[in-house]
């Protein structure tokens, strides 16, 4: 099975399924002689880790990584960095029921075609679980970074209904646009522990439903010249990083859809020399020109759709083609966003490191 790996100079490699016995990665590539901050990796996993909010998965998980190799008196020593994580709160008998059946919106029907057998334990392969792989590698991405004073940081901006916190900052420009789309006013939360918010969230879950949202995330000081001008274009692998989430059913850099909106002569970013140094005036780039960084915050927003798996009656149809009735049941998030933002980060940082790396 091709697919398993991104990046070029540095290349992460995933593999294990969510009800096997672990899940891991080989990040290669990965530069010699830099401090590992194990620790630090390790609060990483806990950011996504399921069981610690009420609308998450109530899986519990501890997620201690176990580094295999390319580590030695904990540094980095230029070969391959293999790690793993244990699965261990696993309850394959949540999923009998779904063996001969297509869950509406999954990937059962799909990879049924694709490959004449599946794992209905809680996705397999295309389980969300996974995605503790890509946080762990993007630990490792953010320690190189680190080096090279690159932060990226990311952000719940809209859960459902609610746009969450300051959406108008600048890692979130684009949002005005979506409001004028909508019509009415919408509704806000303070934080993600605002108590509309929570009650909203609370409603949908005692109704057995799902909800979805967005991530802002920004990335600062990047170096101008990152990135290729024709098929590797910069947003072109973050965008395909991005795409690569579970669940993500949208991506836009800069000033995104809003563009379509803008005259050329509002939208161009104009040149200045600041203090002996070339920057842009404006930043409706997004921090990339013709595919490649020009030195300004690179910024975008990723949208998140509702968790397909309901605790409510659907109607769907087994490998027969018979009409069933699922009823959903097993452990899931009622919304993935709050999860998702280390995803997001650690996606943004391996991208960004390969092309450093490169």
């Amino acid at each position: 099975m091709p697919g398993n790996s991104i990046g070029k100079a540095l290349v992460l490699t995933s593999f294990g399924e969510s009800h096997g016995p672990a899940v891991g990665g080989v990040l290669d590539g990965f530069p010699a002689n830099l401090e590992i901050d194990t620790p630090f990796i390790q609060s990483e996993l806990d950011r996504r880790r399921p069981g610690l909010e009420f609308y998450a998965s109530p899986r519990k998980e501890e997620d201690k990584i176990v580094i295999v190799s390319g580590i030695y008196n904990g540094r980095s020593t230029g070969a391959p960095i293999a790690f793993l994580v244990h699965n261990h709160d696993q309850l394959p008998a949540d999923y009998d029921h779904l063996a001969g059946v297509y869950r509406p919106s999954h990937a059962d029907f799909t990879w049924q075609q694709k490959y004449g057998i599946r794992d209905p334990r809680g996705g397999g392969r295309s389980s969300a679980r996974e995605t503790l792989v890509r946080v762990a590698a993007g630990a490792f991405a953010k320690i190189f970074l680190k080096t090279r004073n690159i932060e990226v940081n990311a952000r719940v901006t809209r859960i459902g209904e609610f746009f969450v916190g300051d959406y108008r900052s600048a890692e979130y420009r684009t949002t005005e646009c979506r409001i004028g789309e909508q019509g009415g006013k919408p509704k806000r939360a303070s934080g993600l522990d605002d108590p509309l918010l929570v009650a909203y969230l609370e409603q949908i879950k005692s109704a057995g439903d799902t909800t979805g949202g967005e991530i802002a995330c920004s990335i600062t000081c990047v170096p101008a010249g990152l990135g290729e001008p024709v098929f590797d274009k910069l947003q072109a692998d973050l965008a395909k990083a991005m795409l690569s989430i579970n669940s993500v059913k949208g991506f836009e850099y800069g000033s995104g859809f809003g563009a379509a909106a803008m005259k050329g002569s509002e939208h161009n970013d104009r040149f200045v020399n600041e203090n002996g140094r070339i920057k842009t005036s404006s930043n409706h780039s997004g921090g990339i020109q013709g595919g490649i960084s020009n030195g300004e915050e690179i910024y975008f927003n990723v949208a998140f759709k509702p968790v397909a798996t309901l605790m409510m009656e659907q109607a769907t149809v087994n490998e027969a083609g018979d009409t069933v009735t699922l009823q959903g049941k097993g452990r899931h998030d009622v919304c993935v966003v709050p999860r998702a933002v280390v995803i997001v980060e650690a996606m943004a940082a391996l991208v960004i490191a390969d092309h450093l790396v490169r």
